[in-house]
């Protein structure tokens, strides 16, 4: 089974899990209990754990390795303002029709999915105003913040430290942006052989919720699925182009055949990173976007733009918050707006990303790790299809931003390759 590539081990361990939960359903009559159940169990507790080891730490070295190395051998003028202001916009667009779909198709409504026994509405954090949530997002003591979780003030922090790097004597900047790139690659190591444990992860939570819920659970989780997809595919093919043809008044059609093969690569690898090469020979080659443009917005965009992540992480909390039954207010879903937003910017680029960094976004909602841990499960076992559109669009995306830019910067003959083709 090691053998095999990382998402049929998961949906071997989800089919095994269904089986062993049906079995202990029977069994116990909805009440599992004993040393082999604790033990299978405890895979998916360890696991979420792991999961929860790896944030702060990936988040941080993501975001300053990130931003520090926009400065390299560039400044941070007027093409940054371009690329970043891209980003916002093209986030923000994803995000809003992530919580559009989830508020009105409520695929988490009536889900039978059982959560911690002590939740109650009235544990949730009260949600702050607009402007306390801006002061609030500047910490105090960043090492205070990081110990207790306080994701949005080190998000803050990683930018600003990260900014600041790009401004000291080109010996230290260098010597700085080499330590924080080292740190971010051996996190993204640790991550990956964390999310190799996937499958006992999905293991022992799909076990324990299917035991004590059944599998009607699944129904919900095919609606939730849909969501999410319908959602990518509205994004992609809607308002991606609309935004493509609206800042640079070219035909979307032309870029999606360029980027055919980039787009591929990313379904199937579920990497931002390990598709960044394709992506960059693509926008280069087929797109007809300089060297220059494309070397500074496409490495930036495969770690601070993430709308399939940031989309994802919006649409999956209100999912949750669904399934446990509680209605967020405006101001609560402007917090997952905004913690989505920011930390999509960390979400490191490899496969089953995203389910580490939705844990960002329910820590600044105040969801506890009881609460949330079967539901995160169910969500786990689906992802390898959710990852793969949601990889696409992240790339599609980078690709997207590179020739408004190139444009904005005033390069011409885009696509020649692709109209030579129709001639």
């Amino acid at each position: 089974m090691m053998k095999l590539k990382l998402h049929w081990q998961i949906l071997i361990a989800m089919g095994l899990a269904v089986a062993v939960g049906i079995l202990f359903q029977a069994l116990y009559k909805g009440e599992p209990s004993g040393a082999i159940f604790s033990i299978i169990t405890a895979f998916g507790t360890i696991f979420i754990r792991l999961l929860k080891m790896v944030i702060v730490p990936l988040i941080f070295s993501s975001i300053v390795s990130g931003v520090a190395s926009v400065g390299e051998g560039k400044s941070i003028g007027r093409l940054g303002v371009k690329t970043f202001l891209y980003y916002f916009v093209s986030s923000i667009l994803a995000i809003s029709i992530g919580l559009t779909l989830t508020n009105i198709l409520q695929p988490g409504v009536g889900a039978d999915i059982p959560v911690g026994h002590d939740f109650s509405v009235e544990n949730m954090k009260n949600p702050q105003s607009p402007g306390e949530l801006l002061i609030n997002m500047i910490p105090l003591n960043p090492i205070e913040a990081a110990a207790s979780g306080q994701m949005l003030g080190i998000i803050f922090f990683s930018i600003f430290l990260g900014a600041a790097i790009t401004r000291v004597t080109p010996d230290s900047r260098k010597f700085l942006q080499n330590i924080f790139k080292s740190f971010f690659e051996v996190m993204m190591k640790i991550t990956e052989y964390i999310i190799k444990l996937a499958p006992l992860g999905v293991f022992g939570l799909i076990t324990k919720t299917v035991s004590t819920a059944g599998i009607g659970l699944f129904k919900t989780v095919s609606l939730y699925m849909f969501t999410i997809l319908a959602g990518f595919l509205i994004h992609m093919f809607v308002a991606l182009p609309i935004l493509y043809y609206l800042t640079t008044r070219l035909n979307p059609i032309y870029h999606f055949k360029a980027m055919i093969s980039a787009m591929v690569t990313a379904f199937s690898t579920c990497s931002s990173n390990a598709t960044l090469p394709v992506t960059m020979s693509n926008v280069e080659k087929k797109a007809g976007v300089s060297n220059t443009i494309s070397s500074f917005v496409l490495p930036m965009g495969a770690t601070v733009n993430m709308d399939g992540t940031a989309l994802y992480e919006c649409a999956g909390v209100i999912f949750i918050s669904q399934v446990l039954g509680m209605k967020l207010t405006l101001a609560q879903q402007f917090i997952i707006a905004l913690t989505a937003l920011l930390s999509a910017i960390g979400a490191a680029g490899i496969p089953a990303a995203g389910v580490v960094v939705i844990f960002i976004v329910t820590q600044a909602v105040g969801f506890k790790e009881s609460d949330i841990a079967a539901i995160i499960g169910v969500m786990l076992a689906v992802d390898r299809p959710i990852d793969m559109f949601r990889t696409t669009v992240n790339i599609f995306s980078d690709s997207m931003g590179a020739v408004i830019v190139a444009k904005s910067e005033g390069e011409k003959d885009f696509y020649k390759e692709i109209k030579s083709q129709r001639k």
